[in-house]
């Protein structure tokens, strides 16, 4: 429930945050999250504690939208990438700190409760330093209050640097001023550039997870006890490591983003991932013909795809979903995309266990691998370099992956891949 949750929070989050900005998106998921878990934490009986899985996972939703959105709209280009993957680092340091937390809790009387419950904590801090900060101040100028966007403008840049963004925010504006139509849902698949963006965006967030990254991270102290390790108390430790290496993986990422680019450190990642299931497929096929001592080889095939995986899959799609698309239609789409990557996680996360009692686990392992080298061939095929380009050279870039580069000027897929 707090996938679907998230599914209908991330779906909605996108018109949320063109209508009313990111600052209030955020602070509509802090409320949300925090009152879906004291929910959850005085549940009288289970559909009260789905309730509240319910509230959780719109919160969720709505934030999985905002975060990178507001982080991409504040941040000079050169750094857009480190500071965007710097949310996906919140979220992997979160998930670890989460697994410290419930483990402090095991000990405690209404153990479950009180891991629930403590899950306000952060919505709340955060709902309260959100009110210290500002709004994004390319929805400011395109929105609302242009004094107020330049306001915040001439905090991060220099007197000459801010001069460049005002002209870029002045001709992305006027350019949705001659749009003169109202921005619907049906323009991401009418509209040719927006069309292929979103394609490239939806695309990275399926993979995303259907390489299996939240099956590892859901299912690693079951895989871990599959592997032949049936203490739980090391299944849970071995798991605690992964989670670890998850975090650690992304700080990696977020120093490789803006200097290695967005694409080639995907297609990297998606490589040693391709590598790492396969090991993983092995072990389980050797663990089911009657091979003794081959649970290591497992939880080696486990920790090498969370280093693979982390520092480019875990932050790229998010990174480029959060500056593909143009100023009107930001919103939508990353609010489609990250229901994308949300029912996608859903699919996956109630088939692995199916499926891997249907064919094995070794198989289904195999199944991922397969799918793996696909999500390799589209990043290949479909998803250009945005690295250091600001966001009006990115949605050239569509325009001119739509009807052909214009005569006499520098391609900037060109540009993107030299960068």
């Amino acid at each position: 429930m707090a996938l679907v949750g998230a599914m209908i929070g991330a779906a909605a989050g996108g018109w949320i945050n063109d209508a009313y900005g990111r600052k209030r998106a955020t602070l509509l998921a802090d409320v949300v999250f925090a009152i879906g878990s004291l929910v959850m934490a005085g549940a009288p009986d289970p559909y009260v504690l789905i309730l509240g899985r319910l509230l959780v996972g719109l919160g969720v939703g709505v934030a999985s939208v905002t975060a990178p959105m507001y982080i991409a709209e504040a941040a000079p280009s050169e750094i857009r990438g480190g500071l965007v993957s710097t949310n996906v680092l919140m979220i992997t340091g979160g998930q670890f700190l989460s697994y410290l937390v419930n483990l402090a809790f095991t000990e405690v009387p209404g153990t479950w409760r009180w891991m629930l419950g403590v899950a306000a904590v952060p919505a709340i801090v955060q709902f309260f330093l959100m009110l210290l900060l500002p709004e994004s101040p390319r929805w400011l100028y395109m929105k609302k209050s242009k004094s107020e966007a330049i306001v915040v403008l001439s905090k991060i840049y220099d007197p000459y640097r801010l001069e460049e963004e005002l002209d870029q925010l002045s001709n992305a504006l006027e350019e949705e001023k001659h749009r003169k139509i109202a921005i619907s849902y049906l323009d991401v698949f009418r509209i040719k550039e927006i069309r292929l963006a979103f394609f490239a965006g939806a695309g990275l967030q399926a993979f995303q997870q259907f390489t299996g990254i939240n099956t590892v991270m859901y299912y690693s102290p079951t895989i871990v006890q599959m592997a032949g390790f049936s203490s739980n108390q090391l299944a849970l430790l071995l798991s605690l490591i992964v989670a670890l290496m998850n975090a650690a993986g992304t700080v990696v990422g977020i120093n490789l983003i803006d200097h290695f680019g967005r694409r080639k450190l995907a297609l990297s990642s998606l490589f040693g991932v391709i590598l790492s299931l396969i090991l993983l497929s092995v072990a389980f096929f050797l663990e089911s013909s009657g091979f003794t001592n081959v649970g290591w080889l497992a939880v080696l095939g486990l920790t090498l795809y969370i280093a693979f995986f982390a520092p480019g899959m875990g932050p790229v799609p998010w990174t480029v979903n959060s500056e593909i698309y143009p100023e009107s239609y930001r919103g939508i789409c990353s609010g489609m995309s990250a229901t994308v990557n949300w029912i996608s996680n859903l699919i996956v996360a109630q088939s692995f266990l199916s499926i891997a009692d249907a064919v094995g686990t070794g198989s289904t392992f195999m199944i991922l691998a397969g799918i793996a080298v696909g999500a390799f061939g589209f990043v290949f095929v479909f998803i250009p370099e945005t690295k250091g380009l600001t966001f009006d050279e990115v949605e050239r870039i569509w325009k001119e992956k739509a009807w052909g580069s214009s005569c006499g000027s520098e391609s900037l897929l060109e540009k993107g891949d030299e960068s």
